[in-house]
């Protein structure tokens, strides 16, 4: 079956669950990512049951704190 997973198209073996899909592409972190499908963001605990269809878009996103404080040196939150 055919997905875009970050933008590149990929083939995986079926209709499987997000949390499948995370094994079968090796990602890394995957206790951190967060999961958008066609454009909704998906809570971690649908993760075993929101299944990929033939099309479907997912994007994996990690979030990071930090920055800039006023001083010009990173600041880790």
């Amino acid at each position: 079956m055919r997905i875009t997973v970050n933008g590149k198209p990929e083939n995986v073996s079926g209709k499987i669950s997000i949390s499948k899909l995370l094994e079968e592409l090796k990602t890394q972190d995957a206790l951190y990512v967060t999961v958008q499908l066609n454009g909704v963001i998906l809570k971690r605990e649908d993760f075993d049951t929101v299944t990929v269809n033939e099309d479907d878009v997912i994007e994996m996103l990690y979030f990071m704190g930090g920055g800039l404080c006023k001083t010009g040196k990173i600041s880790r939150v």
